[in-house]
């Protein structure tokens, strides 16, 4: 019933090791159905080099299982929270890759430092806020989620900062498809499932190319915002003008 799903869910699955994002059986993709209200995941604990279509889990948004003989993955919940919230998602991607992973380690977000990081989002990569030890002790994973949630779209809530330790101020999540989550790594989004995941390896050398910037010029700026909007605008605005015409 759930073929097509479970087969988009599988492939972007695929996608993180193959673009060396987590190893083992780090990391999870999950492929959203917005009309039946499920969605396909990684099974917990399955290895990439192991795992086939038949093992990815569907369930709907409170949890159940509708198909498949397999555990979910534990960030389930972490998922379900974000389609709930951000209505113009298809696809989440959570990696452990390492650049990204450190920055969230450190608890700062990215600033937006160069053309790179601004031909996919006109904002800095928000860091959440740490997570308390009462939401990890009612419910983490769905905590996660709200957290996400409520950094993006009330960062007063949490008291969530930019990289400059201004206050946050809330986002858009399609235009800003990425978020480092204090002290434990990055989540992304798309429209689809294979869209998070490019989303998680552009975030993975934003990361990076960030890092070295930093280490090059301890005095760095960030990109000026003529230049950012230019970037983010041609790509992305009303009348963008980069790649081929749509036929």
């Amino acid at each position: 019933m759930y073929q097509t799903l479970k087969e988009e869910a599988f492939e972007a699955n695929m996608q993180i090791p193959k673009r060396g994002l987590a190893i083992y059986t780090w990391g999870n993709v999950s492929a959203f159905d917005k009309a039946k209200g499920v969605f396909a995941i990684k099974p917990s604990g399955v290895p990439y080099d192991t795992m086939t279509v038949d093992d990815i889990v569907v369930v709907d948004l409170e949890l159940n299982k509708v198909e498949g003989k397999l555990n979910p993955s534990s960030d389930t919940p972490t998922h379900a929270e974000l389609y709930k919230n951000f209505k113009d998602i298809g696809g989440v991607t959570h990696t452990h890759s390492p650049h990204a992973t450190a920055w969230a380690q450190a608890c700062k977000g990215i600033p937006l430092l160069g053309t790179t990081h601004a031909d996919h989002s006109a904002n800095a990569v928000v860091c959440t806020p740490m997570i308390t030890k009462e939401a990890v002790e009612r419910a983490y994973e769905k905590e996660t989620g709200i957290l996400i949630v409520d950094t993006f779209l009330h960062p007063e809530k949490v008291g969530a900062r930019s990289y400059d330790g201004s206050p946050l101020k809330p986002l858009v999540p399609s235009e800003n498809p990425m978020v480092l989550v204090a002290g434990h790594g990055p989540f992304t989004w798309g429209s689809n499932a294979d869209k998070s995941v490019y989303n998680a390896a552009v975030l993975e050398e934003v990361a990076r190319m960030a890092w070295i910037t930093m280490a090059v010029n301890p005095n760095w700026k960030p990109l000026p915002d003529y230049v950012i909007d230019k970037h983010y605008q041609r790509k992305h605005g009303p009348n963008a003008y980069y790649g081929q015409a749509k036929k």
